[in-house]
């Protein structure tokens, strides 16, 4: 290697490494953001909650230990974020959107705030530590109430939200993917929820393979792009919208039926 190569070389590393060092502090002023948003109450009360600030307001949320999707999780936290510092892109003012494995409630809870029409959904042993946060943070705070039900995914989800009257502009899940034995249908639920002109904002903790194997998948049904990446707290954010193959077959029926 002459010394012209020799130095491109050594310019090509220290530009990588300086490129590696600039995104390690984006990350970590980001994550920093992101879990300040969290504090503990000064006083332990009879009902023990965890607080966060979202909207300048406070939230308290009630976990429940003895239920693993009644535990609030970062990923939650990630995309309550995203929503509140990104109205200007992603405006939930009087938009319709669902979310899928609610959990404790806190994305419905900051989307509500934020002026969304909600229905936050989750399986039925959920639901009731899911509606008392929703209450309690939401009334006579919102333009619009939450609506808070059940929904196993891949079960009569045609039934409980027909295409005719249930259209959606946002799907959002914080989450939702890890070792579970209900991943496809949970795909199910997104591809049949996820209708033309709807997007899914999606918040995931990456932990073992089979978080990679499903991005993988769901690859195979949407477009995919990455909002965040954070590192130090092993989450992705990302924005998808259906490939048009369904919408296409529908439109070409249409035009048969005219």
């Amino acid at each position: 290697m002459d010394t012209q190569q020799s130095n491109k070389a050594t310019d090509d590393s220290k530009t990588k490494q300086e490129d590696v060092e600039a995104n390690a502090a984006v990350d970590a002023e980001l994550a920093h953001a992101i879990m300040s948003r969290h504090f503990q109450p000064s006083i332990i009360g009879p009902v023990t909650w965890e607080g966060y600030i979202f909207s300048d307001l406070e939230i308290r949320i009630k976990e429940s230990t003895d239920l693993y999707g009644a535990v609030l999780w970062p990923s939650a936290m990630v995309l309550c974020h995203f929503l509140e510092t990104n109205q200007d892109k992603y405006n939930l003012a009087d938009k319709n959107v669902i979310e899928l494995g609610a959990g404790t409630g806190l994305v419905t809870i900051v989307s509500s705030l934020l002026g969304a029409k909600v229905t936050s959904t989750d399986l039925p042993d959920v639901l009731g530590n899911l509606r008392y946060n929703v209450l309690c943070n939401t009334k006579g705070r919102c333009k619009y109430i939450p609506l808070v039900t059940e929904l196993t995914w891949g079960q009569d989800v045609d039934q409980r939200f027909p295409r005719a009257t249930h259209c959606f502009d946002y799907i959002l899940a914080a989450d939702v993917v890890y070792a579970h034995p209900y991943l496809n249908e949970l795909m199910d639920t997104f591809d049949y929820l996820c209708q033309e002109n709807t997007k899914i904002l999606w918040a995931m903790r990456f932990r073992l393979d089979p978080e990679n194997s499903f991005v993988d998948s769901f690859q195979q049904h949407f477009h995919l792009e990455e909002l965040y990446d954070l590192p130090s707290l092993n989450i992705k954010l990302y924005q998808a919208w259906r490939k048009d193959e369904r919408t296409k077959d529908h439109r070409e029926a249409a035009a048969h039926t005219t």
